[in-house]
Formats: C-alpha cells, sequence, structure tokens
C-alpha cells in the first residue's frame, strides 16, 4: 500500500480536526521578505489615518492590526494568490471562491486574547451546513503558545449553529505551533481565539488570507479599498477572485438555466 502524500496528510487532518499545518511554503528570505512588506505596511497603513488597534476587536493595543494589505503591497496581491495556498482553497471550497479580505495582525508581548468566534458565523447566519469560507494563515515568526499562536477548538467545524458550543469553550482550545513560513490552513467553521502573547521579547506575526464561497458577499468592498491604480494593476486572475468586474452573484443563476435548457433540448430530441 502506498503512503499518504504531504498533502493527503494535511487533507485528512483539515477534515478530522479543521486545522492544518503545511511547513516551509516560503523559505527564511522570503518569509523575511514578507515580513519586512507587512511593517512597511503598517506604517503606511497609519500614515493614511488608520488606526492598527481595533478596541471592538482587541483588550489592549498590544495586537497591531494592519487591513487593506492588498492596497498597501505588491507583496500580498502575489501571496493571496500563492498555488500552494489555492491548492487547499479549492480542496475545500472548490473551484468556484472569492477573495473576502486579507488582514494582518502582529502580537507584541503583552498583547490579550479576543473573543471566541468563527469566522464563517461573522459571514452567513446559522445553520453552517459546509465549509462556506476558509482561512489561509501565514506564519511570518515561529508561532507558539507563548508568543499568542491562534488558539482553535478542534473538531468545531463540525457545529452548525452557536447552541453547538460545549460549556466553557475556552476550556477546550489547543494552540497550533508552526515555524516562520509555514501557512495553517483552517475552516472558516471553526472556533478560535487570537492567543495571549506572555512573552518578554519575542513578536508574532500573522497574515490572514480569508477566502469565501462566491455567493457569499466578501468581508470588504475591494471596489472602495483598492485605488484605481492598484486595480489597473492587478492580473486578470486576482481581478475575478476580487469580484471587479460587472458581474457578481450571477453564476448558480447561469448554470441552473444551462441545466434547463439542456434538459428541454433532451426532451425535444
Amino acid at each position: 500500500m502506498t503512503a499518504p502524500s504531504a498533502f493527503d496528510r494535511a487533507c485528512n487532518a483539515l477534515e478530522e480536526t479543521g486545522v492544518c499545518i503545511v511547513p516551509d511554503v516560503l523559505d527564511r528570505s522570503e518569509t523575511s521578505r514578507v515580513r519586512e512588506a507587512l511593517l512597511t505596511s503598517a506604517e503606511a497603513f497609519r500614515r493614511n489615518g488608520a488606526s492598527t488597534y481595533m478596541p471592538e476587536l482587541d483588550p489592549n493595543d498590544r495586537n497591531v492590526r494592519v487591513f487593506a494589505l492588498l492596497e498597501l503591497h505588491a507583496t500580498f496581491r502575489d501571496l493571496i494568490l500563492n498555488a500552494v495556498a489555492l491548492r487547499y482553497v479549492r480542496t475545500l471550497l472548490g473551484e468556484h471562491f472569492m477573495i473576502s479580505n486579507f488582514t494582518a495582525n502582529i502580537a507584541l508581548p503583552g498583547s490579550s486574547s479576543m473573543a471566541l468566534h468563527s469566522d464563517q458565523a461573522l459571514v452567513a447566519p446559522e445553520p453552517w451546513l459546509a465549509p462556506w469560507s476558509m482561512n489561509v494563515i501565514w506564519c511570518l515568526d515561529d508561532t507558539h503558545e507563548a508568543n499568542g499562536a491562534t488558539r482553535y477548538i478542534p473538531g468545531s467545524h463540525r457545529y452548525c449553529s452557536t447552541a453547538d458550543l460545549p460549556p466553557r469553550p475556552l476550556e477546550r482550545t489547543v494552540p497550533f505551533v508552526a515555524s516562520a513560513g509555514s501557512i495553517v490552513v483552517m475552516d472558516g467553521r471553526v472556533w478560535h481565539t487570537s492567543g495571549a502573547n506572555v512573552t518578554k521579547d519575542e513578536e508574532r506575526a500573522l497574515l490572514f488570507g480569508y477566502y469565501s464561497a462566491d455567493f457569499l458577499r466578501p468581508q470588504v468592498n475591494w471596489n472602495v479599498i483598492l485605488s484605481a491604480e492598484t486595480q489597473r494593476g492587478l492580473s486578470a486572475e486576482l481581478h475575478r477572485r476580487l469580484g471587479l468586474g460587472p458581474g457578481a452573484n450571477v453564476r448558480i443563476g447561469g448554470e441552473t438555466l444551462a441545466k434547463r435548457h439542456e434538459r428541454k433540448a433532451s426532451s425535444d430530441a
């Protein structure tokens, strides 16, 4: 019997727990380059008048949040379409997916945890019957419990509603451990929270590429976030995955009408 490949093992873990870790997607120099792009983007984000502290999300300002990554730096426009990441996106969501958001969180020493949540619950009402969204989390530092690794409830992607949450759900969370350059693939239904960074001198930088099924409206309005100049420079693939064309939620209707035409043609034959 042939041993399962690394990809198959990762997919099995994703199916079983809702999370899988894929190491060494970026090498050391690539990881350093992306991290530098993040720091540059954080400064640009502040210069544009935005705050990297969101009190509605975080209990203190030691979590540095950066939004609009696709506008701030070309590096992220490449990364969101990374072939390794998209292989897992297609496995979970299928071919018809959109880019819903792309953000970052740098947990500085002393950062605290946000509220427990599932990302799919933020964009679609219950019941959650299938994976309609997912995260690809890029680790730009070695990530572990002490420096604020994401904590999640294994198997919680099977919860169909908030009523399925167990008593004291935070006690059931575990942190992921991943080296810099890894990605963590997480089903959008998984219940999770940012970990607290209790170290004295370690930063923990993560990027969150959030993808969703194409019948869900993205978390952000890319037509507003992306400047005209940035939009003109996008690849055709990125332009399509961001939903920047004139059409919107027409795919399912088009496929349904095509099937009806096929059935009618078959019955007339």
